[in-house]
């Protein structure tokens, strides 16, 4: 093939990573972009915190395009230009979102509009991210696995706390958290605890899902132990970062946080336990 021919090829073949890319970014923020509490979060969180965040996002969106960008990537390189890409469609879409439905207008502070498509952007970018993996015909299942099992067990918790990230962020700003976590009574919270562990442990190993890790050679305590049990503190970790980044626990008792955390903790291992099938 010529060089010409093979340049336009290329090029044909990352505008189509880019629609997908953008499909990819509202069909995961859908839910948040109409959302009142994330509008609220755009001018209300910390300065500091959002930077955190945002920052703390393209990490994992770095580490994520080595497993699943919306082209193939080969290299630091090509993932840092992947990563760069999401973030840039992330923005984007939630900008025109936002717009499109009057959350954001001219004549607003400049401050605010900034911030409301920070905070929307993140899982935006994250929809970008995996797009190619959910909404390409062609997608090459047997490379991801392969970068997957190359990714050792460290790799394994990273993918783990991207979904539980991701799901964390969807019901985190919600008030409804706030309120299961008040109602809940402690007996509630330790059967939170034992059904997410559980849940997490069965969508990996046991219910036969597309994707999902086959137990290892140390046998299915070791197995429960090394892989569902630290998952799971992935997801209670991630769970308390997010809640302190949007405030939750402030001016909380640290029984109050616990009982968030728990809350939390049963999406977000959800979303630790559905990465390898979705990334």
């Amino acid at each position: 093939m010529a060089a010409a021919d093979q340049t336009a090829v290329t090029n044909r073949d990352y505008a189509i990573g880019l629609i997908r890319a953008f499909a990819g970014a509202i069909i995961f923020a859908i839910p948040l972009l109409m959302t009142m509490e994330m509008w609220a979060l755009g001018f209300t969180m910390d300065p500091v915190r959002l930077l955190l965040f945002m920052l703390l996002n393209f990490a994992v969106l770095l580490g994520l395009t080595h497993f699943a960008g919306f082209e193939a990537t080969h290299g630091l390189r090509d993932a840092l230009c992947d990563a760069l890409a999401a973030y840039a469609v992330g923005v984007i879409a939630s900008a025109g979102a936002l717009a499109l439905i009057g959350i954001v207008a001219p004549g607003m502070p400049w401050g605010e509009i900034a911030g409301k498509i920070a905070v929307q952007a993140i899982p935006a970018s994250i929809g970008a991210v995996v797009a190619r993996r959910q909404l390409s015909a062609d997608s090459d299942d047997e490379e991801q696995a392969e970068k997957q099992r190359r990714a050792g067990y460290l790799g394994q918790l990273f993918l783990m706390a991207a979904g539980a990230l991701f799901l964390a962020f969807n019901v985190a700003p919600t008030e409804e958290m706030i309120l299961i976590a008040f109602k809940m009574t402690p007996w509630h919270g330790l059967a939170t605890i034992i059904v997410s562990v559980l849940v997490l442990h069965a969508f990996v190993y046991v219910a036969g899902f597309s994707g999902q890790e086959e137990i290892g050679e140390a046998g299915h305590r070791a197995t429960f132990l090394t892989f569902s049990i630290a998952g799971y503190g992935v997801a209670l970790l991630v769970s308390l970062y997010v809640l302190w980044t949007f405030g939750r626990t402030d001016g909380v008792s640290i029984g109050e946080v616990a009982t968030m955390v728990a809350v939390l903790g049963l999406p977000a291992s959800l979303g630790a336990a559905i990465a390898r099938l979705i990334v």
